[in-house]
């Protein structure tokens, strides 16, 4: 063969691999079951889809409603009442894979998430302040909720739950100060906490309640402004308590932490093993008006029970704050899988970040940091160092959102619950369904 057409051979190989793998590049997990729907898409909007399975195999799924035209439960509270009106929470469970779900459950609140603990299943958000309920019999039936707090403000998602020791751990957020008056998540403290799987979870005092760490006293600010530099974080202005306002209606909350899930790092060979296992590391949503970071810190478990959180250092002896993280900038959920020593990350993807704030289409909500229709998955031995391992779903337009997803290991696949909109949500962020994917044999994309 000569020269020349030696080179067009290889072009043409070339170019048939790149079509090849970029055909093969398709979500994993498009179709769908829808698992609730607003009856009213302009008016009642689908929040905090939390996902997990019983010992018998049943799903156990939670999500809540906000918005105007959410009817208030009998017996709810003034204080959870909003400017977007009352809350309200549901509970189903699915037999059959999550083929079809049936509603076993409400409650009055929000950002709640099912959990399991000995032999009973339980559901814990908030109110403003803190409640749970139980059920005994694999979620079929309910006991009224009960409050863990009294005159406290807390928020979260329906992040990830811990089991570790013999408990459970997971982080609820509280509200430390009424000084931001927006969006106040620079004023929130991640709590991890703490209770024995064989306890009653529903009596305050089976829960032990780490120390708080408040973001605003995480990072030294002068002046109301963040001292940071060399970063690009913040990325917009973002003065504590005010904020700022790069085009009209379009905000900058102060910097901030929410969403926390709870790591720990078992590979003896990680910078930041505890041999003892009395280290946990909180991974949450950096507000800083840009992508690809998370904010971590850590909690000291103590001989006496106690819980100390406070930042993490580097071998250099600097102190971490952030970290690189795909989708860190929105709601992620991270579950660690113990067959291939991985942890899994499902996060939003970003696509255009950069793009100027008044510049933005009519169809994109917030900041352009704030796309929220392409649901991602990656995998990593560390938490730091990701890999892709595909794109789960997406909307057809920016207002049809797949974002602030839960998900679980089920036997070889991972099942994800997602807070969705179609057509007729109001927008990416008030969206109108929540919907239920399949994700198989999830183990194979590894490499």
């Amino acid at each position: 063969m000569k020269p020349h057409s030696l080179t067009f051979f290889f072009l043409a190989v070339a170019l048939t691999a790149a079509g090849a793998m970029a055909q093969s590049i398709h979500p994993l997990a498009d179709d769908f079951v829808v698992v609730y729907e607003s009856p009213d898409p302009g008016k009642v909007f689908c929040y905090t889809p939390g996902l997990c399975r019983l010992a018998s195999g049943r799903l156990v799924a939670t999500l809540d409603l906000g918005g105007p035209g959410v009817a208030a439960l009998p017996g709810l509270k003034a204080d959870v009442c909003t400017e977007k009106g009352s809350w309200q929470g549901k509970i189903l469970t699915s037999d059959d894979g999550g083929k079809s779900w049936q509603l076993r459950g409400e409650f009055a609140g929000a950002h709640a998430r099912p959990l399991v603990a000995g032999k009973s299943v339980y559901v814990l958000g908030h109110t403003t302040d803190l409640f749970i309920l139980r059920s005994d019999d694999d979620g079929q039936t309910w006991a009224p909720q009960v409050p863990l707090s009294a005159g406290q403000k807390w928020h979260q998602s329906a992040a990830n739950v811990h089991y570790a020791n013999d408990c459970v751990y997971l982080v609820m957020e509280r509200r430390t100060s009424d000084t931001i008056p927006g969006w106040y998540v620079g004023d929130l403290a991640p709590v991890l906490m703490r209770a024995r799987t064989d306890a009653d979870l529903t009596q305050r005092q089976n829960w032990t309640f780490a120390s708080e760490l408040t973001f605003q006293d995480a990072l030294p600010h002068a002046g109301g402004e963040p001292q940071l530099d060399y970063t690009g974080i913040p990325f917009y202005a973002a003065p504590y308590p005010d904020g700022s306002l790069p085009a009209p209606g379009r905000k900058v909350a102060p910097m901030g932490w929410l969403e926390a899930n709870v790591v720990q790092f078992v590979d003896p060979n990680h910078v930041w093993h505890d041999p003892r296992g009395k280290t946990f590391h909180l991974w949450m949503r950096a507000h800083t008006g840009g992508t690809g970071y998370a904010a971590v810190a850590k909690v000291l478990e103590h001989d006496d029970g106690s819980m100390t959180t406070r930042l993490e250092k580097v071998p250099s002896g600097k102190t971490l704050l952030f970290t690189p993280c795909p989708g860190g900038h929105l709601r992620f959920h991270v579950v660690y899988d113990e067959p291939t020593r991985l942890y899994w990350l499902l996060s939003s993807q970003p696509t255009d970040s950069m793009t100027r704030v008044d510049r933005l289409g009519k169809e994109r909500f917030s900041l352009p940091n704030n796309e929220r229709h392409r649901l991602q998955l990656h995998f990593s031995r560390n938490m730091v160092d990701w890999c892709f391992a595909g794109l789960v779903a997406t909307g057809k337009t920016p207002r049809q959102a797949r974002h602030y997803a839960s998900m679980i290991v089920a036997g070889d696949d991972l099942l994800i619950l997602s807070r969705s909109g179609d057509e007729r949500a109001k927008s990416a962020h008030d969206g109108n369904i929540i919907t239920f994917h399949r994700v198989q044999k999830f183990r194979d994309l590894v490499y």
